[in-house]
C-alpha cells in the first residue's frame, strides 16, 4: 500500500497535498482505489463551487459501487482534473498523481492524518 509522507489524509481515504498555506490538491488514496475496484466514471464540481469539511464534493462510479468524496478541507474549488473525464482509470493507476480537484482560499481543515498515522488508522481497521 502506498502512503506518500508528504501528503496528509482523511479518515474516509481522502489525500490532500498543500501547495501553500490555503491550496490544496485533494484526491482519494491507494486504498480507496483498490477497494472500489476498476473506476469507470468520476463525478466532479464546477469551478468557483464552495465546498466545507465532510461535505460530499464528487462521486466515482467503479465496477462495484458509486462512492461519493468527502471533502478534507472547507474552501473554494478552483481548478478540476478534466483528465478525468475521459480517464477515470488514472485513479487506479496512479491515485496520488490523479488529483480531482484544486481547493483555494482554505479557511478550515479537518483533523487531518500525517502518513504514519494513516497507515495506523488502517491496521485498526483491518
Amino acid at each position: 500500500m502506498n502512503i506518500p509522507n508528504d501528503y496528509f489524509y482523511s479518515k474516509s481515504h481522502e489525500w490532500i497535498k498543500f501547495l501553500d498555506d490555503t491550496t490544496a490538491l485533494i484526491g482519494i488514496t491507494d486504498f480507496a482505489q483498490s477497494e472500489l475496484g476498476d473506476i469507470v466514471f468520476v463525478n466532479l464540481p464546477e469551478v468557483e463551487d464552495t465546498i466545507e469539511v465532510e461535505d460530499s464534493f464528487a462521486d466515482v462510479e467503479s465496477v462495484k459501487a458509486v462512492s461519493d468524496i468527502y471533502s478534507p478541507v472547507a474552501g473554494t474549488v478552483s481548478k478540476i482534473n478534466e483528465e478525468l473525464f475521459d480517464s477515470p482509470e488514472l485513479i487506479n493507476e496512479s491515485p496520488y498523481d490523479a488529483w480531482l480537484i484544486e481547493v483555494s482560499d482554505i479557511t478550515e481543515k479537518d483533523d487531518l492524518l500525517t502518513a504514519e498515522e494513516y497507515e495506523a488508522f488502517l491496521s485498526e481497521e483491518a
